[in-house]
Formats: C-alpha cells, structure tokens, sequence
C-alpha cells in the first residue's frame, strides 16, 4: 500500500471530515474512495454531470457512405487506382 500527501485547503479538508463523518467512515476511506470513482469512471461520470446539467451536445451524426458508390477519387494516385477499384467492385 503506498501514501499520498497532499496540500488542500482548510475548507476542503473541513468538509471532507464532515462528510465522512457522516458517512460513518475514516477520512482516508473516503478520500481513498473519491479518488478511485474519479480515476475509474471519469469519463461517463462527466458526462453523466454533463447531460444532467443540461449542457451535453452531440453532434449531428454524418451519413455513412455506401460503400458500393462510384469512386471519385484516389487522392493524387492516379487513374491506375480508380481503374483497379472499378475492377474489383465490378467484379463482384
């Protein structure tokens, strides 16, 4: 088991004593406890807050292209790279 020290303010360390007081548990326990949520699940925990407050936005979500299109182009490769692609779809 390691040890962390850290600096916090009075005021944070007030009511982290408070809370786990309350909680019943050992300030350590708690702090022990937060930091692992935090690590654990801070991305959906953020997002949880995010959507909760109302503030989550999603990007409108871009068609998918058919795969089966026409190809149009082949990024500076040439027509050797479009007339493959027809073979192979062509092929099909």
């Amino acid at each position: 088991m390691k040890q962390l020290i850290s600096r916090i303010d009075d005021d944070l360390h007030r009511r982290l004593k408070e809370r786990a007081a309350q909680e019943g548990r050992s300030l350590n326990d708690l702090v022990a406890a937060v930091l692992a949520e935090a690590v654990d699940d801070a991305p959906a925990s953020f997002r949880r807050r995010l959507a909760a407050s109302g503030l989550r936005v999603l990007p409108p979500s871009s068609p998918v292209p058919d795969q089966r299109d026409e190809p149009t182009t082949a990024r500076g490769d040439g027509d050797a790279v479009l007339d493959a692609l027809r073979a192979e779809r062509d092929s099909r």
